[in-house]
């Protein structure tokens, strides 16, 4: 069993919302790209929305920052060395890569937000919609995804290199098993904000694949903390929260499968989804700190 010399910070609700809203935004932002540049003329909607959702889930995640750490200027900390009046960049740290990830990740986000809501309309955000509809839309596209990608998983890799029984455990697994789930809880919010018709089709299909996805890294992630011997912790008194996400993960394999989608209402399977992907969260974090 490897030792852990470090204690679990006290983390709470709010920095579980900031995971999961960080998760959002930047599986969002993935979802919109992906269907920018593949999709049809049909699933720009769609396309548009994952931008505006993107910015507005990103948007709170200071927010949830600043509460949990009770100080603004601890946040501002993370950004500016005090003692130096320079930038506090450290490259070798996990929350100050974070720090400044998110910070990129808001500029492309943003842009991309103003870009979305200008699309057919004639008002001043036209020259924006059109220019990333074009060859540098696409770069500015890839870039950002970059960091979205990297919002969305750095949650996980920042856990596990905290030497915290359970996350440090599970290794490398957290970041991936976040960022899977929060590609599936992004496609579970915009079939849950609408959709129709083959763009309904598609992200039913990209909900059921991160969902696979995630399923397999629940199965590492468990495996990895039994290998280490905390499995108990993460177990133990969490039944419910694991019934929680088992229900996330299953949802959209079922109603696939067997049809079940026609028997219950639309937003049945999304409502799972983002439930199990917020429970996921609360479970990894609250069973280290048992």
């Amino acid at each position: 069993m490897p030792e852990h010399f470090a204690a679990a910070p006290g983390w709470g609700w709010w920095i579980i919302a900031y995971f999961f809203f960080g998760g959002i935004a930047g599986g969002s932002y993935t979802i919109g790209t992906l269907i920018r540049r593949v999709g049809t003329v049909t699933d720009r909607p769609v396309a548009r929305r994952a931008f505006i959702v993107s910015f507005l889930a990103l948007i709170v995640c200071p927010v949830f920052l600043v509460a949990d750490l009770g100080v603004p200027s601890r946040f501002l900390n993370l950004m500016i060395d005090a003692s130096e009046g320079g930038l506090a960049f450290k490259a070798g740290t996990p929350i100050s890569l974070g720090a400044w990830a998110l910070l990129v990740f808001g500029l492309f986000s943003f842009v991309s937000f103003l870009g979305a809501l200008g699309e057919g309309s004639s008002g001043p955000l036209t020259p924006i919609s059109k220019l990333l509809g074009g060859g540098a839309g696409f770069i500015w596209n890839a870039i950002g995804t970059f960091f979205g990608l990297f919002v969305a998983g750095y949650t996980g890799v920042l856990l596990a290199a905290s030497n915290v029984a359970v996350w440090a455990d599970a290794g490398w697994v957290l970041g991936g098993l976040f960022l899977a789930s929060g590609l599936a809880g992004s496609a579970a919010l915009l079939l849950l904000l609408g959709g129709a018709g083959p763009s309904a089709a598609r992200l039913e299909t990209a909900d059921r694949n991160f969902a696979m996805l995630e399923a397999v890294l629940v199965i590492l992630f468990l495996v990895s903390v039994a290998v280490a011997g905390t499995l108990g912790r993460v177990l133990g008194v969490w039944l419910l929260l694991w019934l929680v996400v088992a229900l996330g993960i299953a949802g959209p394999l079922i109603a696939s499968r067997m049809g079940v989608a026609r028997r219950w209402p639309p937003t049945t399977t999304p409502v799972l989804t983002l439930l199990g992907v917020l429970a996921l969260r609360a479970l990894v974090v609250f069973s280290a700190q048992s």
